[in-house]
């Protein structure tokens, strides 16, 4: 009778180990809104996320994306990667299904009487108790949920990395040809300081000094050409080829402008489209998973098994005899940990742990994104408050330039002094290159940050489940 009361705790205490442990609170922490943002409605952006490289209106660049969209090997071996994690993931519950192993076994030995041939087949179905079948789901939920969103990491940086590899080969070509220019005219001032010397207008100690001068403009032509031969080769890499287009390599195309560009946003936005984060969420999900199966091995393993044996006799004092016999069986199945109880405990306690760093680590995540979000945002306000002032001096000083040249045709400067404005004109004209180009990379390192990039197809990306379980944000 004692065993009889006791029957119903046993029953609650079963029930009650079967369902896995709540989903822990992954608490975000996000701020309110963006510090560095611009408030400035005029000049606001909603954030285009999926084809955010468009605003700088260049054909060209459009192409490149979607060539590396569809020929880069990391985003092929991604989409590999997700294929594989999707057909784990149709058969995550095949662990539960009830299996079934038939095999034979002839028995013969010199020294037997008798040979037999035995036939047999064995069924086994483990019951998912103890929060086993949930973990199971979130575990395969977890590596799936990592693999898309690898593939869609792979998707945001190779789109940031082709806009920067263009935006830093077309910006090299102008300024391989402004420096080219400033060459030019040290090459002319340097010969018109001859021609004073030789009148002694001038003292040997202009010449040197000109002669350095043309020696530097020379070694700066090294560096662009360098950033162009490099960049044009990692297009090359990026768009899954051996060597770049010759259409690369073309100097009369121009920078791209990205023009007047500023953004406001919600900092959740980045919840949804950062990769990292994204990834980070899935291994809180995995490590769920892992702590859920190892918590449930704790527990006995109770199934019901059953087998069906049957031997035929084939041989019997050297006399071929038929006769056969079967036997069957059927019942439950209970694999109880006890020596290595402990060890499960310890396995258990560990995967706990695991995810609870997991989770440190999502936040950490966050962290990230937000810190990184906001570092690109101020970066592009900057260079935009520099890229205006370089516009200004650049302007002046081709204004100065234009008014030596009508001075000079007037008879009142020299061309000594106009070789000297044309290279300041070309010396701010670098400067204004160069402040376009950093803000063109920080709007670009501001939607890597965000997780911007087109969508991968619905087709390689779908999974086969219905409403997913998330952790609370």
């Amino acid at each position: 009778m004692a065993g009889l009361r006791m029957l119903p705790v046993l029953v609650l205490a079963t029930l009650a180990g079967c369902s896995a442990a709540p989903l822990p609170a992954l608490k975000p922490p996000v701020p309110q809104a963006w510090r560095n943002a611009s408030t400035t409605a005029a000049t606001t952006r909603q954030p285009d996320l999926h084809d955010w490289w468009r605003a700088f209106d260049d054909p060209q660049l459009n192409a490149l994306v979607d060539r590396a969209l569809a020929g880069n090997l990391d985003v092929a071996a991604a989409v590999e990667r997700l294929a594989a994690a999707r057909a784990r993931y149709k058969h995550a519950n095949d662990t539960y299904l009830p299996s079934l192993r038939a095999d034979t076994n002839q028995v013969i030995q010199p020294d037997a009487s008798a040979s037999y041939f035995i036939a047999g087949f064995d069924a086994l179905w483990e019951a998912p108790l103890f929060g086993a079948l949930k973990s199971t789901h979130r575990l395969a939920n977890g590596n799936f949920d990592l693999a898309r969103a690898q593939l869609q990491g792979t998707y945001v940086t190779l789109v940031a990395d082709v806009a920067r590899c263009w935006i830093e080969l077309r910006t090299a070509q102008q300024q391989a040809r402004l420096l080219a220019a400033i060459r030019d005219a040290d090459r002319e001032k340097l010969r018109l300081l001859q021609v004073r010397a030789h009148l002694q207008l001038v003292s040997p100690m202009a010449v040197g000094t000109g002669q350095a001068e043309l020696a530097r403009a020379e070694m700066a032509l090294a560096e662009p050409q360098r950033a162009i031969d490099a960049n044009a080769q990692q297009l090359a890499v990026l768009l899954g080829q051996s060597e770049p287009d010759a259409a690369w390599l073309d100097e009369s195309g121009s920078q791209p402008q990205l023009g007047d560009w500023q953004l406001t946003s919600a900092p959740a936005d980045l919840l949804r489209t950062r990769p990292e984060i994204a990834s980070a969420e899935a291994e809180v999900l995995r490590a769920a998973g892992d702590a859920g199966i190892s918590r449930a091995d704790v527990y006995p393993h109770i199934g019901l098994g059953s087998s069906l044996d049957w031997s035929l006799n084939i041989l019997h004092h050297h006399r071929l005899i038929h006769s056969s016999e079967g036997i069957f069986s059927v019942g439950p199945v209970v694999d109880m940990p006890l020596f290595d109880w402990g060890m499960r405990m310890a396995q258990a306690h560990a995967k706990d742990h695991e995810l609870r760093a997991a989770v440190y680590a999502y936040r950490q995540a966050v962290l990230q994104g937000v810190a990184e979000s906001e570092t690109a945002m101020g970066d592009l306000q900057q260079s935009h408050a520099r890229e205006a002032a370089a516009e200004q001096a650049a302007r002046a000083l081709a204004d100065n330039a234009v008014a030596l040249d009508r001075r000079r045709g007037l008879g009142l400067s020299s061309t000594l002094e106009l070789q000297d404005a044309l290279i300041a004109r070309h010396s701010a004209q670098l400067d204004l290159l160069s402040a376009r180009a950093q803000r063109d990379l920080a709007y670009i390192s501001l939607y890597k940050a965000l997780g911007g990039a087109p969508m991968p197809p619905v087709n390689v990306t779908a999974d086969y489940d219905g409403p997913r379980e998330k952790a609370a944000r």
